[in-house]
């Protein structure tokens, strides 16, 4: 038996804004655990991991994300012991068409036209059972030239989804129409007819068949896709369009562009119904919905006291949280923001997040702990005129070889050994040993051994941002 060559396709460039404080474009919600012990990016991975089958081929995923993120995705699929088939960086966010388009240039690459099972990174599914079940029908329809999308039979009258409307059909449930998010009368009745279900943004389709839905739809979004896939450039794993053709693109989703076109066309829709447990973490609210609850609905993360309140979420990263006398509340807490919201006013978090921008303030973006390819570094203190950081590098690991025109740096060994650059000198570092790098000197710091190294780093001088930095040397291709 010819078995049905399935390439996995995780969509992962997501932002996450209305999952903010957590969730911050330097470290978006799909590789942040809010749901079990692991990540939801990994989670979704493992979940299409599983669909391997007697009668299904399966590759290694193919990864869409953001350039900032690839050792993200790498480390994480190292730690479930899963290999990518390619990480496909887009230069700027343009969607899910065109980051659809990417996966499928380069399922095609290789002579061969799999089917293609798209997925969100950041949804949740409690019955796995059930989820590749649902997936292997979409599979075998696919296969035929089908294309398949994934309804999630609605349990509540849900306001945040697009919903599809299904029509019985020879092979299945046809789709008969996309609808828009609706108000809350509008979702009852449809919850109450019984034939709409919740778009889940999950596809099953041939490469080729998404190619030539697209150019009948849309034939600018394949035609300026090509012409940044071309001009790709490939680095081991990661493959990059080109940014300045890329940048040309049409911004526009997987819906608009193709699916909410494909009712009374010449390709055939069809949706499979997917009842195991899903949910799509897009705001506090979901990631209420799904968390353990406990007699008077709280749900609660991290070191949380909660007395005489009901149905609120606490989510405590770095302290004690108490609450007291609440009702239907978020409050999200981290080392550098925290957030009190209405439970039902959660999807409102992203005009926070809109404000922070328009303040061109860090919080947006970042974390008081800030992950980097070769570890992390966490700001504990700061100064007029100094800055404390905590260090950790990754067993093998090594920062650029770089100097600073503002400040020097002092550093002090808390635990592993430390390799250190400084000027023409390399010395090795233990335990409680510590070094001096004067203002100007080229230095790097490196990890030679098989545990993580750990510093303390207290820098001191007239300006202390990132930027004031100049690399000659750089392992990860940021000299």
């Amino acid at each position: 038996m010819n078995k049905i060559k399935v390439q996995p396709v995780i969509m992962a460039g997501g932002s996450g804004t209305r999952l903010w404080p957590l969730s911050r474009a330097g470290y978006p919600k799909q590789f942040l655990i809010l749901s079990g012990n692991t990540s939801l990016f990994q989670q979704a991975a493992s979940r299409l991991a599983a669909l391997a089958s007697e009668s299904l081929e399966l590759a290694g995923p193919s990864i869409v994300g953001n350039e900032e993120h690839r050792f993200m995705v790498l480390d994480q699929l190292r730690e479930i012991g899963l290999e990518p088939s390619a990480v496909l960086l887009e230069p700027v966010g343009r969607n899910t068409a065109p980051a659809l388009t990417l996966a499928a240039l380069q399922a095609l690459d290789g002579g061969d036209d799999p089917v293609l099972v798209v997925t969100p990174a950041d949804q949740t599914v409690v019955d796995d059972a059930a989820f590749s079940s649902a997936l292997q029908q979409a599979v075998t329809a696919a296969a035929g030239g089908a294309i398949a999308i994934l309804g999630i039979r609605p349990d509540r009258p849900e306001t945040g989804y697009g919903y599809i409307r299904a029509a019985s059909a020879s092979d299945g449930l046809a789709v008969a129409q996309f609808v828009e998010k609706p108000d809350a009368a509008t979702a009852a009745r449809y919850l109450a007819e019984g034939s709409y279900f919740w778009n889940s943004g999950m596809f099953v389709l041939r490469a080729s068949v998404w190619l030539k839905a697209l150019e009948r739809f849309r034939p600018d979004i394949v035609a300026a896709t090509r012409a940044a896939w071309d001009a790709r450039k490939i680095d081991a794993k990661f493959v990059r369009p080109a940014k300045a053709e890329f940048g040309a693109v049409p911004s526009e989703s997987v819906d608009y562009a193709v699916m909410e076109r494909c009712p009374g066309s010449e390709f055939a829709l069809r949706m499979v119904a997917l009842d195991a447990g899903w949910n799509d973490l897009g705001a506090w609210e979901a990631v209420w919905q799904v968390a353990p609850k406990d007699a008077a609905g709280n749900a609660s993360r991290g070191d949380a006291i909660v007395s005489d309140s009901s149905n609120t979420l606490v989510h405590a990263t770095s302290r004690l949280v108490g609450v007291v006398g609440l009702n239907d509340v978020v409050i999200v807490e981290t080392p550098d923001a925290v957030l009190v919201a209405d439970r039902a006013r959660s999807q409102d978090v992203k005009h926070i997040v809109a404000r922070l921008n328009a303040e061109k303030r860090g919080e947006q973006s970042l974390h008081r702990k800030v992950h980097r390819p070769w570890g992390w570094y966490d700001s504990i203190d700061h100064g007029e005129r100094f800055q404390v950081k905590r260090i950790m590098v990754k067993p093998g690991a090594s920062l650029s070889l770089q100097m600073h025109h503002h400040r020097a740096e002092h550093w002090i060994v808390v635990s592993g050994t430390a390799e250190v650059t400084n000027g023409d000198k390399v010395i090795l570092l233990s335990e409680n040993q510590s070094t001096y790098i004067p203002l100007g000197q080229t230095h790097r710091l490196a990890n030679p051994g098989k545990v993580p190294l750990e510093i303390i780093e207290v820098q001191s001088g007239s300006y202390l941002g990132e930027d004031d930095i100049v690399r000659f040397e750089d392992t990860y291709g940021r000299s």
